[in-house]
């Protein structure tokens, strides 16, 4: 693990076993130079895909810090057999980009004795369902060649089309529909019996 004390540094390097034993730290003891480590590694490439997903510059950021405050606030859910680190941090960035796209969209005002709520009571069935699925299709991903995880991530973690994944990691575009439809044969061979 390099770099991980040193505030001026902009962005660090590390392994995924480097970020298990921060999240480790942050869980047990609270870390906060463990969390300055993950930050300083995680908060540029959340921003980088807050921006390439359509945010401007200062939503990116606020993005970013929305990411990295329920990381330190929900650290304690993070369940390694689950997913990775990284995994499980872009997932939270990808929720909160769609949740404040949400809140900011432009659909009319619609008087609440219209709207139809659906019980806010959680099934425990679904809600251990939901988890165990969650569980293995992060497992899938992570069995994937990394050229076809990467490719399956900047589409549907970072929003990305194939011209724009092509683009951005200098491959023709049929090398990047060919990694898809194989990670995709290799992910439905995997997850056949989930619902």
């Amino acid at each position: 693990m390099r770099a991980i004390h040193n505030p001026d540094c902009a962005e660090t390097e590390l392994t995924p076993e480097d970020h298990l034993v921060l999240i480790k730290r942050i869980a047990e003891k609270r870390d906060r130079d463990a969390f300055q480590a993950l930050f300083l590694h995680f908060g540029p490439r959340v921003k980088a895909i807050m921006q390439q997903s359509g945010a401007d510059p200062a939503l990116a950021e606020d993005l970013v810090q929305d990411v990295m405050l329920t990381v330190w606030s929900k650290v304690h859910l993070y369940a390694a057999e689950r997913g990775t680190v990284s995994t499980w941090i872009y997932t939270i960035a990808r929720n909160a980009r769609i949740d404040r796209f949400r809140r900011r969209s432009s659909r009319p005002y619609q008087d609440l004795d219209t709207i139809e709520v659906a019980s806010e009571e959680c099934n425990g069935e679904d809600a251990l369902f939901a988890s165990q699925r969650a569980g293995l299709v992060a497992l899938a991903l992570e069995e994937l060649p990394a050229e076809q995880r990467e490719i399956i991530e900047s589409a549907f973690v970072r929003d990305m089309s194939q011209t724009e994944i092509a683009e951005k990691l200098s491959l023709p575009l049929g090398t990047v529909k060919s990694r898809m439809r194989l990670a995709y044969t290799k992910l439905k061979a995997k997850l056949e019996g989930v619902q």
